[in-house]
């Protein structure tokens, strides 16, 4: 019993245990203070990043098509613009007119390919075929094809083109001399004249002129000697005519001439446009 405290002694511990308790305190107040200024000083922690999503591109809005509509009846149209307000419309230059040309152009043509043109004797190309810069004046033209009779021309050329057509298929005939139509008694004089549609005598004696048709001839001679040309109607009678000069020459070019002409024609090249 006399290792318990008395009462007097007890309000001292008692006074003892409540400093201990408080130092404790202060201890662990100090602690937590420590702590919480050391946590103060320390930066902050930088926060977690997020997820990003990558945008996604914005879709263009689909156009909408306008849709024209016509003025309203009640509303006003917009007032036109006074005349000297308006652009006057300017008028574009006049060309200019191409300047007249000084030389001629001969463009030759022909029925017949691979022709031969020729001014002047001088050889200018096988049709068809342009000749530029032909000095103005009278020049000679000539085209030839082999088979066919030449053709020749005096032109006078002028500033400008001019087309020279030759048509060597076409069949030409003129031609005509003077003779003496003998008769069983006695004669007249005439002339004997050819073209395309056939032969004709021309006489004052109208008794004996008469016109044959080249398909109703049926024979065409010249006997050199006797200078007499012979005509002889198919079906009918003959004719025989010397020349006026007594010269068998006229005869013989004027039969030669028919008769080409009459082969051709025979053949079926075409008469010649009149």
């Amino acid at each position: 019993m006399d290792e318990l405290e008395s009462p007097e002694r007890s309000p001292s511990r008692r006074r003892l245990m409540v400093i201990a308790a408080a130092g404790l305190l202060l201890v662990v107040a100090g602690v937590v203070g420590g702590r919480a200024l050391r946590d103060w000083r320390r930066p902050p922690a930088a926060p977690a990043a997020a997820a990003v999503t990558p945008a996604q591109p914005a879709r263009p809005p689909t156009p909408v098509p306008e849709v024209a509509t016509a003025p309203s009846a009640s509303e006003p149209e917009a007032p036109k613009p006074p005349r000297s307000a308006r652009p006057k419309k300017v008028e574009p230059p006049p060309a200019a007119e191409p300047a007249a040309p000084t030389a001629g152009t001969l463009r030759f043509e022909a029925d017949v390919e691979g022709a031969a043109a020729f001014i002047d004797r001088v050889f200018v190309g096988n049709v068809p075929v342009t000749v530029e810069n032909v000095a103005p004046g009278p020049h000679r033209i000539n085209v030839t094809a082999t088979g066919y009779d030449s053709h020749s021309e005096d032109v006078d050329v002028t500033p400008g083109p001019r087309d020279v057509v030759v048509r060597f298929r076409e069949v030409r005939l003129n031609t005509s001399v003077a003779v003496v139509h003998k008769h069983g008694i006695g004669s007249c004089s005439g002339r004997l004249v050819a073209d395309v549609e056939g032969l004709r005598y021309e006489t004052s004696n109208k008794d004996h002129a008469f016109a044959v048709k080249h398909a109703d001839v049926e024979t065409l001679e010249v006997n050199y000697l006797e200078k007499n040309l012979s005509l002889k109607v198919r079906g009918g009678r003959t004719f025989n005519f010397t020349d006026k000069a007594a010269n068998a020459d006229a005869l013989y070019v004027f039969q030669r001439d028919v008769q080409k002409a009459r082969d051709r024609l025979a053949k079926g090249d075409p008469p010649a446009r009149k």
